[in-house]
């Protein structure tokens, strides 16, 4: 199954809110919701399409200033080089994850958790020498 990506439209994202019960009602502009730009992903996502959704919410954040989460709720499989993305997607952007079911989840979790095992490994070519 192709990779769809969708930016979702909600009214609570995009309508102005206001507070209520002051004479002179005006927008409240701390609703970190209006502050958010929605992707929802459907389908299988492979590495290149874990990649060119990755330039796509670089692109969106620039663009609106905003944001971004992913709704992962449609995805039916990903890989451990496609959670990988969505990893570095995360920590180096921001990028929320959200809808994700449990064996999504679980790959992610796996995927964050070797990422920071691998920083304390040896480098190839360092020799560690025990007297």
């Amino acid at each position: 199954m192709p990779t769809r990506i969708t930016q979702i439209e909600s009214a609570r994202a995009d309508a102005e809110t206001f507070k209520v019960g002051e004479k002179d009602d005006q927008p409240n502009i701390s609703d970190t919701e209006s502050e958010t730009t929605v992707l929802k992903v459907e389908g299988t996502l492979h590495l290149k399409d874990a990649e060119l959704l990755e330039r796509i919410c670089e692109d969106v954040a620039i663009q609106t200033g905003r944001s971004i989460t992913l709704d992962l709720e449609n995805i039916s499989f990903i890989n451990s080089d496609s959670a990988s993305v969505l990893c570095r997607m995360k920590r180096e952007h921001g990028v929320r994850l959200e809808g994700l079911h449990l064996f999504i989840r679980k790959m992610v979790e796996l995927t964050e958790e070797c990422e920071k095992a691998a920083q304390y490994l040896p480098k190839a070519g360092d020799v560690t020498r025990v007297s």
